[in-house]
């Protein structure tokens, strides 16, 4: 990693114009805001979902990606998910930001032009190369998965105190 900020081109879109580029709220952030580039407003029912363009598209450099990711507080306060949450965009995509939103609420939500939809974190890939083995090493918690791991006597259990 360089030392200053990682420079990434950004496209603004005809209906995008008026609209902030992706920005972190705080200087501690790690993602930046997403607003919906929609033209009016879009009401999503309890359980629809529906593709919210953001009016931008990136070219992120080749070894990274960037990570579109829900905003906790529409999550908490009015259940709106993103079903392929984090949706990945690949150094090599250069269309529109789209985010599918849902709604996992039991309210209509409504989203309005420049409403911030999700958040984006730019991350560095790491590629791999498989090695295929007869026998891999051996662990303590071995094939359990799938809440294993919370039962009693098993990995991860915290020691009670007496």
């Amino acid at each position: 990693m360089g030392t200053g900020p990682l420079r990434i081109e950004i496209k603004r879109s005809a209906h995008g114009h008026g609209l902030p580029v992706p920005v972190m709220a705080t200087a501690g952030s790690a993602g930046c805001d997403l607003a919906a580039a929609v033209e009016g407003e879009v009401v999503l029912e309890s359980g629809q979902r529906e593709l919210i363009p953001t009016g931008f598209s990136i070219a992120v450099p080749e070894g990274y990606e960037a990570q579109v990711r829900p905003r906790s507080g529409l999550a908490l306060k009015h259940g709106i998910v993103l079903p392929n949450a984090p949706g990945t965009i690949d150094s090599d995509y250069r269309g529109e930001l789209k985010v599918i939103v849902m709604n996992a609420g039991s309210e209509p939500f409504t989203i309005r032009r420049g409403d911030r939809i999700a958040q984006l974190i730019v991350a560095p890939v790491v590629h791999v190369e498989w090695c295929e083995v007869e026998k891999l090493d051996e662990t303590r918690r071995g094939a359990g998965g799938f809440g294993h791991t919370g039962h009693e006597g098993e990995v991860n259990r915290p020691e009670r105190s007496r």
